[in-house]
């Protein structure tokens, strides 16, 4: 259920919107990544490197969502917060891929080819997302990762304590300079939709990649 911090007020501005937005359709409810969290079984080891090296092919490659952003959007405010995501995200990125090298292969599982397919295909959306020319879709889409990156991050942690990995301190930008972005760039019905798209376009690839990593572990006899 989204959160109802703002039901009873008569309008609800597009940075509400998303917050909301991620909070409801977000990573975060996905049951699949509350079992990896809290994962302790046999199948755990195996099931922690299959997300961390999945969520390496999506978002450790450079440049990633927030670096295209960041090139294809002018000067101005946005401008100004898509940089400083971009240099927080990179520590994340490094992140990852301290993680991947740390957590060894990733596990045998049946159908590789279909996975290997889906990852290309989800790197491939996210892309033109962020390659997109009008800035606010672009915009939604990083501001979505950044607020959805939070419950991720959580997965990541727990893997870096199961493999004696130091966690870098987090340096995203706070949910006050989303808010502020975001309502920024709503200047127009127009944008305000395109912020919207990209947004729900990069949850449902966050969904689809918890998807992707429960069929797997299915696929193993994991579950």
């Amino acid at each position: 259920m989204a959160s109802n911090r703002f039901v009873d007020r008569a309008t609800v501005s597009v940075a509400e919107a998303q917050l909301d937005r991620v909070a409801a359709d977000g990573s975060a409810r996905h049951p699949h990544l509350a079992a990896l969290v809290e994962a302790t079984g046999r199948h755990a080891g195996r099931d922690i490197a299959d997300a961390v090296h999945l969520l390496c092919s999506i978002h450790g490659r450079y440049p990633g969502l927030i670096q295209i952003a960041l090139a294809q959007c002018p000067k101005g405010p946005a401008g100004e917060w898509l940089n400083r995501a971009a240099d927080a995200f990179e520590r994340e990125r490094a992140y990852v891929l301290r993680l991947t090298a740390a957590v060894g292969p990733m596990p045998s599982t049946p159908g590789a080819a279909e996975t290997e397919a889906t990852l290309t295909a989800q790197r491939h959306a996210l892309e033109i997302l962020a390659g997109s020319e009008r800035c606010g879709c672009a915009l939604g889409a990083a501001t979505a990762l950044v607020g959805d990156w939070w419950p991720l991050r959580r997965l990541l942690d727990h893997a870096a304590a199961r493999l004696g990995v130091t966690v870098p301190p987090p340096s995203l930008p706070d949910e006050a300079s989303v808010v502020a972005v975001l309502n920024a760039a709503a200047d127009t019905p127009a944008a305000a939709r395109a912020l919207a798209f990209g947004s729900e376009q990069l949850l449902l690839q966050h969904r689809g990649l918890l998807d992707l990593l429960e069929a797997r572990a299915a696929a193993r006899g994991d579950n």
